[in-house]
């Protein structure tokens, strides 16, 4: 059983960051905790697809000089991911000037609080 979860590490490892970036964003009303749940999430996903390639003892996948063929991990999902931090990068920054823009025009960053705020507006146009 603890072999089982020695070669899986790295899986219940991106299972519980996502779990825990799940809860940030179901349990907070924060905006920027959200957003940071959100960061969570996307980085368990990363360290799920690169340890998809990953192959214990392998190495780059370099020939060897004599034409041993060892174990080599695959450069596929590390190069995706290195587009997906890209893409994570440049969402958490446009999310984090909409928190600018809404904290200006609410003065909260409270989820609850801004709906509230919205709800009320709308009943007094009727």
């Amino acid at each position: 059983m603890m072999n089982i979860v020695i070669d899986n590490m790295y899986y219940i490892a991106s299972l519980i960051l996502f779990l825990i970036g799940l809860h940030t964003i179901l349990a907070h009303s924060n905006i920027i905790k959200k957003i940071m749940g959100i960061n969570i999430m996307e980085t368990s996903i990363f360290l799920f697809f690169v340890s998809i390639g990953y192959i214990k003892g392998g190495s780059a996948p370099i020939l060897l000089e004599d034409g041993q063929n060892a174990g080599f991990v695959n450069p596929i999902p590390t190069a995706l991911i290195l587009t997906g931090i890209v893409v994570a990068v440049s969402v958490t920054a446009y999310a984090l000037s909409l928190a600018i823009k809404l904290y200006r025009f609410y003065g909260t960053l409270n989820a609850r609080e801004i709906s509230m705020m919205r709800n009320e507006g709308k009943n007094d146009g009727k």
